[in-house]
């Protein structure tokens, strides 16, 4: 991603429905300021990979996708996504940007172990990282509020040796 490409997060972040089951932090952003400030600590992020979704077609920015707590020690990190293209839902991108990072992950970075959490109440987001070969290791109790209520977070991985390169 470049720097001149936060501006995208903007109409994201704003949305409720984009934002609903992503990052705590996207719920307490409310301006470009702090959108902006946001963004250009994620690009500066050491311990993280983070890389921007583009339309083939086009070429623009739809989201971001990568990985973060990279550990070199335990050669392991956590998956993240955001399609904020709301046009771009359902249509396979997150799965297929999800094989892709993984790829990078286990390939480039020589990763043993990705992991992630997802809510609950997102189906199309553990229906997508199930496709790319995450399984579920556990919940994670109440570990989420959105709306004034509480939600269990889904615990899943997939491990190096588990993992099966994708045609995409």
């Amino acid at each position: 991603m470049h720097p001149d490409e936060g501006t995208c997060f903007y109409p994201w972040i704003a949305d409720p429905e984009v934002i609903q089951y992503s990052l705590s932090a996207f719920q307490a952003m409310k301006t470009p300021a702090q959108i902006d400030d946001w963004f250009a600590a994620t690009l500066r992020e050491e311990k993280s990979l983070n890389l921007g979704i583009y339309l083939q077609e086009t070429n623009a920015l739809i989201g971001y996708a990568g990985l973060s707590n990279l550990s070199a020690t335990n050669r392991s990190g956590e998956y993240f996504i955001l399609i904020g293209d709301k046009a771009c839902w359902g249509k396979g991108v997150g799965t297929a940007v999800t094989q892709q990072v993984l790829a990078l992950g286990f390939t480039e970075h020589r990763l043993n172990r990705i992991m992630l959490t997802v809510s609950e109440l997102n189906p199309g987001g553990v229906k997508a990282y199930t496709n790319a070969g995450f399984v579920v290791e556990g919940r994670l109790r109440a570990a989420c509020c959105r709306d004034g209520l509480f939600h269990d977070k889904i615990v899943m991985s997939v491990l190096k040796e588990e993992w099966q390169p994708s045609e995409v």
